[in-house]
C-alpha cells in the first residue's frame, strides 16, 4: 500500500511505494550485458535520514480530487491532488520535467479550485455525423454551416451551472462534457425551423433527440486550474515542535493508479 508522508518541520513529501526498495542496475564500461552491478537503495530510509529528528505525519489522499494539465496518459506532467492530516488539508503538486526523471511531490498551503473557460460544441463530429446519417438525403454545405453556428451560437448563451455532466470520464481531466439543457434544446429545435423545411425539419429533429443526451451534441466545458496558497500556520508551526517521534495517522487510499 502506498503512503504518504509529510515532513511537518520543512513540510516535504514523500510518496512511500513497494518501488522504493527496488535496485537500480549499472552497467561496466565494457558494455557487456553480463558485467553490470547491483545498486542496492531505499528511497524511503534515505528521506528519513534526511529528515532525521523532525516530526513526520501520514497525510490520507481526499479520494476524487485528483486533476492534471495533460492527458491522463501523458507521463511528463503537473498534476494535483489533495490531502490531509485530519485538521489541515493540503494541494499536493505531482510532477517532472522529463520521462526519465522520478515523480516529485510538494505540498502547497491552500487550495485549488477549477474555472471553466469555454463551452464549445463537437464541430467537427456533428457535421461528420450529418453526412453520414443524411447519405439518401444529404444536406447542403450550407445547411449544415448554418446548423453548427446556430448551435454554436446557443452554448455560448448557457451557464455551466445549468447543465448535467455526463458519467464517462474524458482523457483529459480539464475537458468535460454536458448535456444540453431543456431550454437551450427548445430554442435549438425552434430556431431549426428556420434553417429547414419540411421532412429535412423532421430528420434534424430526431437527429438533436438521437444525439443530445450521449452523442455528438454533448457540450465540451473546458477548465483552468486556480491555486490559491496560503502562508503556512504559525499556530500549527508552535504546536509541532522538532522532535524524532513519527506522528503516525492510519492511511487508506483506493486509487493509487492515479496518484502514482
Amino acid at each position: 500500500m502506498n503512503e504518504l508522508v509529510r515532513c511537518i518541520n520543512c513540510d516535504e513529501i514523500f510518496l512511500k511505494t513497494p518501488f522504493d526498495q527496488w535496485p537500480e542496475y549499472e552497467s561496466y564500461p565494457s558494455g557487456s550485458l553480463e558485467s553490470f552491478r547491483t545498486i542496492e537503495r531505499d528511497d524511503f530510509q534515505d528521506f528519513l535520514k534526511n529528515h532525521h529528528g523532525h516530526r513526520l505525519e501520514d497525510l490520507k489522499i481526499l479520494e476524487d480530487s485528483f486533476v492534471s494539465e495533460k492527458d491522463y496518459f501523458e507521463p511528463v506532467k503537473t498534476s494535483y491532488f489533495k490531502a490531509t492530516n485530519g485538521k489541515e488539508s493540503f494541494v499536493i503538486r505531482k510532477f517532472r520535467e522529463k520521462i526519465e526523471e522520478p515523480l516529485k511531490y510538494r505540498l502547497i498551503h491552500g487550495d485549488y479550485s477549477l474555472r471553466c473557460t469555454n463551452i464549445e460544441i463537437q464541430s467537427k463530429e456533428i457535421a461528420k455525423q450529418l453526412k453520414a446519417e443524411f447519405k439518401t438525403s444529404a444536406l447542403s454545405q450550407n445547411k449544415i454551416d448554418a446548423f453548427l453556428k446556430l448551435f454554436q451560437y446557443i452554448s455560448k448563451t448557457i451557464d455551466i451551472k445549468n447543465l448535467e455532466r455526463i458519467p464517462e470520464e474524458s482523457p483529459n481531466p480539464l475537458e468535460i462534457y454536458y448535456k444540453i439543457d431543456d431550454i437551450s434544446l427548445v430554442y435549438l429545435l425552434r430556431n431549426c425551423r428556420n434553417i429547414f423545411k419540411g421532412q429535412e425539419y423532421l430528420n434534424i429533429e430526431e437527429f438533436i433527440h438521437r444525439h443530445k443526451d450521449d452523442g455528438v451534441l454533448l457540450l465540451k466545458a473546458t477548465y483552468k486550474i486556480q491555486i490559491t496558497e496560503m502562508a503556512k500556520s504559525k499556530k500549527v508551526e508552535k504546536t509541532r515542535p522538532r522532535e524524532a517521534v513519527s506522528s503516525r495517522i492510519p492511511l487508506k487510499m483506493k486509487k493509487v493508479a492515479e496518484i502514482k
